[in-house]
């Protein structure tokens, strides 16, 4: 029987390999083990409850004010103990966290094969995003099982010298996740709270934004909500302290605008499916929001996810404030434009990636 151990650490990665651990636990002549690091502990251990994930191993790596050093650190010296006793056939990371890289790197030390669930995602600037560039890159290198979400990724391991054989096309397994978690009946105070009006839904956190770039795009969100009365927006906000406090300053004092505490998977899910649209600088919703028809802002000047650009999904608008005020503004009074992004067919998969995935490993 073969031994395959996924590991994960944060709430991205949870959603995302929750679906392939369940396809996993089904077949027979597979023996599935989960470790989690616990990066993000508290947000993971809500996806964990929503999916029924009961992991073999918790490292408890979380900690206040952690460093990308102190995770590498802290995931490399508690997983090797994990590594050594379970002796994997197979272990399984996703896309670009640092719990993907430094579990990446245990697995060559002790020489174990990697298989890398949403590879070939490439902005090829290694500090944007910042370190999700150089992490998964570095895990191409040592992955012996590359499952890319789209072609265009598959092109890219194929560029960088990776054997085709190596590479198996999926779809991105967020799709996947997203079958279990959207219900039509959805019930919700905050949204109670928007009915009547075009909700906007809010996503900010990323490292290389915070500071002036976060202030830009909440003033620019500011303006545009100040101008449309017939807009309502709702933020659930990041741990990070210091997103909190810009958000605060900026965002804080408008009744049309509701900062809420994080949202699990299964409400996070929910809201998207009842916005109007969507601006974030996350990596995930680029692929989840076009499967419900939502047209995505992304404000962020790089993105590893090109095909919703070349789609017409998604629409790049850095953190420049004019800019994204003017797209923003745009999508509110152009009722073409809105249409023609909504519309548009998800170029990142059906729901059967876990399935694919499942398949060949077996």
């Amino acid at each position: 029987m073969k031994k395959i151990m996924l590991v994960f650490g944060t709430r991205p990665e949870g959603i995302k390999m929750a679906p392939v651990v369940n396809e996993l636990k089904r077949r027979k002549n597979i023996k599935t083990v989960v470790c989690v690091t616990g990066q993000h502990e508290e947000m993971l251990n809500q996806v964990l409850d929503i999916f029924h994930i009961k992991p073999e191993y918790n490292l408890h790596i979380m900690k206040p004010k952690q460093t990308l050093f102190s995770i590498t650190n802290d995931i490399l010296q508690k997983i090797r103990p994990v590594l050594e006793n379970e002796k994997p056939d197979i272990v399984l990371v996703h896309g670009d966290t640092s719990t993907t890289f430094s579990t990446a790197l245990a697995c060559y030390y002790e020489q174990i094969p990697v298989g890398h669930v949403e590879a070939g995602l490439r902005t090829h600037n290694i500090y944007s995003p910042f370190p999700e560039e150089f992490n998964r890159q570095a895990v191409s290198i040592i992955s012996k099982y590359n499952f890319a979400p789209t072609e265009l990724a598959k092109k890219n391991l194929i560029r960088e010298g990776k054997n085709p054989e190596s590479i198996f096309v999926t779809g991105n397994t967020a799709i996947d996740a997203l079958k279990k978690t959207v219900n039509e009946e959805y019930y919700n105070e905050d949204l109670e709270w928007a009915k009547g009006s075009r909700l906007i839904l809010i996503t900010a956190h990323r490292r290389e934004n915070l500071g002036e770039h976060m202030e830009h795009m909440f003033k620019a969100i500011r303006r545009v909500m100040d101008e449309h009365s017939d807009v309502k927006a709702i933020y659930p906000i990041h741990m990070n302290p210091r997103v909190r406090n810009i958000a605060e300053s900026i965002l804080g004092d408008d009744n049309r605008i509701r900062i809420i505490e994080p949202l699990d998977v299964l409400d996070f899910h929910n809201f998207m499916n009842h916005s109007y649209l969507i601006l974030t600088d996350s990596g995930g919703i680029q692929e989840e929001a076009p499967s419900l028809g939502k047209p995505v802002l992304v404000m962020r000047d790089t993105t590893e996810r090109p095909e919703g650009v070349k789609a017409g999904t998604l629409k790049l608008v850095g953190t420049n404030e004019e800019k994204i005020y003017r797209e923003f503004t745009r999508l509110l009074t152009d009722k073409s434009e809105y249409e023609k992004m909504s519309r548009t067919a998800n170029p990142y998969g059906d729901g059967f990636a876990s399935k694919r995935i499942a398949d060949i490993l077996e």
